[in-house]
């Protein structure tokens, strides 16, 4: 699989990487083990997971897998912390709970260091220096590579990245940020992703499936055996069942039948090329699902097909986003 870097920095990444959010809940040890080993075979090295995945069974999982399985050295392991099962408080930005949540990851996944580690999302409730400083200690302290961030909006990262690189050598620049990014979910053009390409961070799209809908699956209905079928999944995958995203889905398969391809694979190859993305992040079910999604390798649309799916797939940005004298 092709390797790319991530961001302005050094660390190279296959660009395709592998989720965990349903391991230790949906994914059991069996099934987690065949998709870790397909990935790895294909040449995977980004694997993705969370302190909060599976309440910490995601990481655990995944380090048993790493001891017997995988090689350590082989992949690169990125997690989150920041999250927080309270109901008055989502995310805790605090320097506190971040390295306490990152020791705690470190114990579950059983090993020194994390390859990337990224705040899970933003803490208006924290200084924003505060949360920085937990990536600097943690980067410093040897227990993380590189480091970034996840769901920050336009200004949270352009004032997270610019802090970062204000003082070289003292501060360690954002090599990442994850956010959700397919053809139906193309918000982050409009601020994100210019912010990131400006400032080097490399972009990691989570839900490049469209939470699973740009397979096509959901055409006829919603199968039992899906997401869009299961209790804790249900309420993800609904946003995505309405007529807009329905036409998009006809014509992603419009055109996977002129590519002689399937809407997974031209669903998957459009978010993976697009600029300024480093590795989509796809959470297979099994392994025939992600055996699937890393055929795509083979596969680079056309202009004319990624025009047409642009055109049906674009989000309105007006002002302030364009001039103000086309408006």
């Amino acid at each position: 699989m092709e390797q790319r870097h991530l961001g302005r920095t050094g660390l190279r990444v296959s660009r395709i990487g592998l989720g965990t959010l349903t391991w230790g809940r949906d994914t059991d040890e069996h099934d987690a083990a065949d998709l870790l080993k397909v990935f790895w075979e294909a040449g995977g090295t980004l694997v993705d997971t969370a302190d909060v995945y599976g309440d910490g069974e995601a990481e655990y999982l995944l380090g048993r897998l790493m001891e017997g399985l995988v090689p350590r050295r082989d992949l690169v392991v990125s997690t989150k912390a920041g999250s927080v099962p309270d109901p008055d408080r989502r995310f805790d930005g605090s320097r506190g709970h971040l390295l306490a949540a990152l020791d705690a990851s470190l114990q579950r996944l059983g090993t020194d260091y994390v390859d990337l580690w990224q705040i899970h999302a933003f803490d208006p409730c924290t200084p924003l220096e505060e949360t920085l400083q937990a990536l600097d200690l943690a980067v410093s302290s040897g227990r993380a590579r590189y480091v970034g961030v996840s769901n920050f909006c336009g200004w949270q990262l352009t004032k997270a990245a610019t802090w970062q690189l204000a003082a070289p050598g003292t501060r360690t620049r954002l090599a990442s940020t994850q956010m959700e990014y397919s053809l139906l979910q193309r918000g982050v053009e409009r601020e994100v992703l210019p912010a990131a390409l400006d400032l080097g961070v490399g972009l990691l799209p989570s839900s490049p499936l469209g939470r699973g809908v740009l397979t096509g699956k959901y055409r006829k209905g919603t199968p039992a055996d899906s997401r869009g079928g299961s209790e804790h999944l249900a309420a993800f995958v609904a946003p995505y069942l309405d007529d807009a995203a329905n036409s998009v889905v006809d014509a992603l398969a419009t055109a996977a039948d002129g590519l002689a391809a399937t809407p997974l694979q031209v669903a998957l190859a459009w978010v993976r090329d697009r600029p300024g993305v480093a590795a989509p992040i796809v959470g297979a079910r099994n392994a025939h699902q992600l055996t699937a999604a890393l055929s795509v390798e083979t596969l680079s649309l056309p202009d004319e097909i990624c025009r047409a799916l642009d055109d049906v797939s674009a989000p309105v940005h007006r002002y302030p986003d364009h001039d103000w004298s086309t408006l």
